[in-house]
């Protein structure tokens, strides 16, 4: 996996880490090209989409 130097701009404030590649979410199936974090290969079938990763993290604040 390639990895590049953000330069600001997509939320996480400059300088963070972005790690390019070719995924795809577990649940919507929907591609991811960049990821704020190296993904583990073990573990490529849990990915999930920003948008699915939000609706997921909103859904457990509903229950606590």
């Amino acid at each position: 996996m390639a990895f590049q130097q953000d330069e600001g701009g997509g939320g996480g404030g400059f300088g963070q880490k972005s790690f390019q590649g070719n995924w795809k979410c577990s649940k919507c199936s929907k591609e991811i090209t960049s990821l704020p974090f190296d993904p583990d290969p073990n573990r490529l079938d849990q990915l999930k989409c920003y948008d699915c990763h939000r609706e997921s993290r909103s859904f457990r604040r509903d229950f606590r």
